[in-house]
């Protein structure tokens, strides 16, 4: 009961943040939702060794963060249960690849430990910029821009039904653990051989509450495509935003700046 709770009240903060205002908050959703895209592309297209060209990619989302004034703990937090997922992908490359790549103090480096090690802060870039996203921005601003992107408003629509609904389906969960307990007290958590039928009631509710919503959507004028509220208009404030964070991306997957500057720092000592 605690554990669903809590889940909402974590679900319902992304609200809140996305509701802030600060200078990222108040840019235009199709400026940010191009350039995290434009971000992720870039950050995936490294190579599988270029771990040190890509640490330098981290200075965006920091950017960011510190702009937005979202703490970053508040990021690795609520993506807690997604990260050892996305550190899991690479395990299992030091086993395959042995081959001695560099020497750090006297211990060799594995190319697959490199590889790892790229594949994992891959993984943890994009889940940064993501979640500066959602955080700065209203899912249904996202979902406006989405649409005037000209994704199919299929998709779009199902992106925002799933993302409302999950709240909804959290409550019901949470209503159905109030009522499990009052009828077994003292039980921690739900028997195994009461799982089958909680799950069953979860999905019939679930039914007739989503048929209830869609009523209540045909009664309000839903004709398959949403009418959005109006977004921001595109300022210059967010083509320089756009302009300078693609040119960011560029510049530093053509050029290694943490070999330069490494260099520059090795040649001064």
């Amino acid at each position: 009961m605690d554990k669903t709770r809590n889940a909402l009240n974590e679900f319902g903060m992304m609200d809140e943040f996305a509701a802030g205002d600060s200078p990222i908050h108040r840019l235009n959703a199709t400026a940010k939702l191009l350039c995290t895209v434009s971000y992720i592309l870039v950050v995936m297209s490294f190579g599988k060794y270029s771990l040190s060209a890509l640490s330098v990619m981290i200075l965006w989302p920091v950017l960011l963060f510190q702009l937005s004034g979202i703490p970053m703990g508040a990021c690795f937090y609520k993506l807690r249960m997604i990260l050892p997922l996305v550190m899991a992908v690479g395990l299992f490359n030091p086993f395959f690849d042995r081959g001695i790549m560099l020497t750090l103090w006297g211990i060799g480096i594995s190319g697959g430990v490199v590889s790892m090690l790229t594949l994992m802060l891959k993984g943890i870039l994009c889940l940064m910029a993501s979640f500066l996203l959602a955080a700065t921005t209203p899912f249904d601003s996202i979902c406006a821009s989405l649409s005037k992107l000209h994704v199919p408003g299929t998709l779009v629509t199902l992106f925002l039904l799933t993302y409302r609904y999950i709240g909804v389906l959290g409550r019901e969960l949470a209503i159905m653990s109030d009522a499990y307990h009052l009828r077994a007290p003292g039980q921690k958590g739900i028997h195994v051989s009461a799982w089958g039928s909680f799950l069953g009631q979860l999905l019939l509710r679930s039914m007739d509450r989503a048929q209830e919503l869609y009523s209540s959507m045909l009664l309000r004028g839903y004709h398959k495509h949403f009418h959005y509220a109006p977004t921001r208009p595109f300022r210059w404030k967010d083509f320089f935003f756009l302009f300078s964070g693609i040119s960011f991306f560029l510049l530093f997957r053509m050029v290694d700046v943490a070999s330069i500057l490494g260099s520059l720092f090795v040649s001064v000592r």
